[in-house]
């Protein structure tokens, strides 16, 4: 087993676990560290709830579910946990306000709603004005409370700020230095390790050294693997610190001006660049998933997954992306449509990896929408998701484009009712064409998030949408949010 060193609520902590350890199970069956607690293991409630920051002055904590996050991952990093949070016997404020505002009712939810406020906390200023509405969701959505508490607990998120802003720096600080490579550094017979490249040619060898390992960088969806059907992940290439696949920078791809963006980047770091350039597109990001999630979760992940249900490649398909893969003797380019196979199933061969995604500038005279269909607003796996991307010229519709999750074995483009809407006039008639071309090329499954009838009935109705939004300029067609 591989050794990782790390800081544990503020002490220098070195452990060998093997590479399927979540943190949950390092916290709780090697470190005695009980505080945190398993509720759903699949990274849906937030009682694991924990802190992971970088050692130094000013670690930037974010809150990430124990139960799917690799204990590997916390090599050089600093975790907090609710048992830490107190110095000299006073409790933090989050903690203290939690206890005036009986925010804890059974409790079991209350440590991780806890480390929610606690990274909440650490993250703002003195001079922050209240909470609002949006801030709290933000950070509580996931975070489910079975006792149905969330009064108390939303009045603790507001009251916390009336206790000052002092810092404990011990959370995060120490003399000595931490590596932030892994120490695990596999044999060719090797059958067991957990390996962490931190540049793309690394990754690559290691690729074309290890074809049956598993890529790993958030764990969202690879760790349910190991939580709900008991799978052993004994080969594990992790991809979280590749250099490369972090970054977000202005390029051009076949003469189209966009943005390459990083297969590694999370959702929390993808936000500010999708709220400054693809406004719909960064609404659909704050329901995907939880907090917890987005700072774990990356673009590249959600679509070499290739769940037909995920968030992000509908958007994505409307708007033309291109994926780069990349071996060790090659790189190439290819069309976001033609990278999914079947359900589950690529284009990357066995030694390729997915290093970024070209997004190209949606001119100005286009418009973008994109409107995802759950049973809960917040926290939530979609039934359905459409996106749609056109423009308007004398009153008719031009390049259409229109995707769906949900309703077929892969995200795809509607392309019969892509023409029945292209160069028409905004009519209800038009409209219904098109929603008869969509029910004759798509065939859903009915499963438990919703029948076959249901998806093909709701994705219809996001067709009427289109049409209400367009024929309704003045009064948007949006559900921003649920009352309070």
């Amino acid at each position: 087993m591989a050794s990782i060193e790390f800081l544990f609520n503020g002490a220098p902590q070195q452990c060998h676990v093997t590479p399927d350890t979540s943190i949950l199970t390092l916290l709780r069956e090697h470190l005695g560290a009980t505080g945190t607690k398993e509720g759903c293991a699949s990274g849906d409630c937030g009682a694991c709830t924990v802190a992971i920051g970088a050692i130094g002055s000013t670690p930037g904590y974010q809150s990430v579910n124990a139960c799917i996050t690799p204990a590997h991952q916390l090599q050089g990093k600093s975790l907090v946990t609710v048992e830490g949070l107190a110095v000299d016997g006073q409790l933090h404020p989050a903690q203290t306000a939690m206890i005036e505002c009986h925010g804890s009712q059974c409790g079991f939810c209350t440590p991780g709603v806890v480390m929610s406020l606690f990274t909440l906390y650490e993250s703002l200023a003195a001079d922050t004005p209240p909470l609002t509405s949006q801030q709290l969701e933000a950070t509580l959505g996931g975070n489910l409370c079975r006792c149905t508490g969330y009064r108390p607990i939303r009045g603790a998120a507001l009251h916390m700020q009336q206790h000052g802003y002092k810092r404990p720096s011990r959370y995060h600080s120490y003399s000595a230095s931490f590596s932030t490579e892994s120490s695990a550094q596999p044999l060719a017979e090797a059958e067991s390790f957990f390996i962490q490249p931190t540049s793309l040619a690394d990754l690559t060898v290691a690729r074309a050294r290890f074809p049956n390992a598993y890529l790993v960088a958030g764990g969202t969806d690879l760790w349910l693997e190991t939580t709900q059907r008991l799978k052993p992940l004994n080969q594990l290439i992790d991809v979280s610190r590749v250099e490369e696949l972090l970054t977000i920078e202005a390029a051009e791809l076949n003469s189209q001006a966009g943005w390459w963006v990083g297969a590694g980047v999370t959702y929390t770091q993808l936000a500010p660049f999708l709220k400054a350039n693809f406004a719909a597109f960064a609404h659909l990001l704050d329901r995907l998933g939880s907090q917890q999630i987005r700072n774990r979760g990356t673009l590249g992940g959600n679509i070499a997954n290739a769940s037909p249900i995920g968030d992000t490649p509908p958007a994505l398909l409307v708007l033309g992306a291109w994926v780069e893969i990349v071996s060790v003797n090659a790189t190439r380019h290819l069309p976001l449509d033609s990278f999914f196979v079947d359900y589950k199933k690529t284009a990357l061969g066995v030694d390729e990896v997915l290093s970024r995604i070209f997004i190209p500038r949606l001119p100005s005279s286009y418009k973008l929408h994109i409107w995802k269909l759950s049973k809960r607003r917040e926290d939530d796996i979609s039934a359905i998701l459409g996106a749609f991307s056109y423009r308007v010229e004398d009153g008719r519709l031009h390049d259409v484009r229109m995707a769906f999750g949900g309703m077929a074995a892969i995200p795809k483009r509607a392309l019969a009712a892509e023409k029945a809407l292209d160069n028409q006039l905004i009519t209800p008639e038009s409209f219904r064409l098109a929603q008869a071309a969509l029910r004759s090329e798509f065939s859903p499954m009915d499963d438990v998030r919703g029948s076959k009838n249901y998806r093909q009935q709701a994705a219809a109705n996001l067709i009427e949408r289109l049409y209400l939004t367009l024929s309704t300029p003045n009064q948007e067609v949006m559900l921003h949010a649920y009352a309070h």
